[in-house]
């Protein structure tokens, strides 16, 4: 397997962005698929790197990438030492990170593979962007607003101070979030609703979800084929979140749930 890693994709007045590329033999007239991390998620996370090996081994050209106000930077892109970046993150932001790196491709044909928070960016671009044939999410969430949580008195204390922090469990760092990031989405809700984007996408779309995921609900996968009965949706009994797969992942195979759901997503693509 060939890997480009730590392209730099620059552009004025915004933040870089950093992707790997991974294929066999020739690079061009190959079928690209483009991942997109989850919340807290970067592209090196956890077995990403098997993942991206398997779908070169099976003919494509798979490229991760880290979001721009992921937290990262280029020096250290795994942990997150820019909190003022992961402050100021937004869904549009993410939004325009996933266009530029298209553009960057340059194809004309594009399959989306998206984890988690990440799901609804996918879906919402996909719904939009005629260069998106295919769409996959694994473990995705359904509904940004209802993430927010409004009402509750986290809520309110975040829009009397400004600012409310998430810890991560595994760097036990205070992720910041600014008032903004939930002021982005209002000014934007229409675009940034996901049962707009699936209810009205025509693209083939693949849900996958286990069904002891405890971090999002397999009820948000249910409610995404509900929205298009044209989906196809496929529980893992049992399955986690992350498909049996931690950070840092240091078996030289992917764990069994993941390997399922990667070879079900090369199926449904090729």
């Amino acid at each position: 397997m060939i890997l480009e890693q730590n392209h730099i994709l620059e552009a004025p007045n915004k933040k870089p962005i950093l992707l790997d590329i991974s294929y066999e033999g020739e690079k061009t007239n190959k079928p690209v698929v483009v991942f997109c991390h989850g919340y807290k998620g970067f592209k090196n996370w956890g077995a990403w790197h098997l993942v991206a090996a398997d779908f070169a081994k099976a003919g494509f050209c798979f490229v991760k990438f880290n979001f721009s106000h992921n937290g990262g930077t280029m020096e250290n892109p795994i942990d997150f030492p820019d909190l003022e970046a992961f402050a100021n993150n937004s869904f549009t932001t993410e939004l325009d990170d996933l266009d530029r790196v298209l553009h960057f491709l340059a194809a004309s044909e594009v399959s989306l593979i998206a984890h988690s928070r990440g799901a609804g960016i996918a879906l919402i671009k996909a719904e939009e962007d005629p260069r998106i044939q295919k769409v996959v999410t694994w473990a995705g969430v359904s509904d940004y607003k209802a993430h927010f949580q409004i009402g509750t008195d986290a809520f309110q204390q975040w829009k009397k101070t400004g600012i409310t922090h998430i810890e991560n469990a595994r760097t036990k760092q205070q992720l910041p979030h600014y008032w903004q990031f939930f002021e982005d989405f209002i000014a934007n809700e229409h675009r940034l609703t996901i049962k707009r984007a699936v209810q009205q996408l025509k693209k083939e779309h693949l849900i996958i979800h286990g069904s002891a995921d405890s971090t999002v609900s397999l009820k948000e996968a249910q409610a995404m084929h509900q929205w298009n009965p044209e989906s196809q949706l496929i529980v893992l009994e049992a399955g986690d979140h992350v498909f049996g797969s931690k950070h840092p992942w240091e078996e030289p195979t992917l764990p069994t749930d993941l390997k399922t759901v990667v070879d079900r997503t090369i199926r449904f693509i090729q």
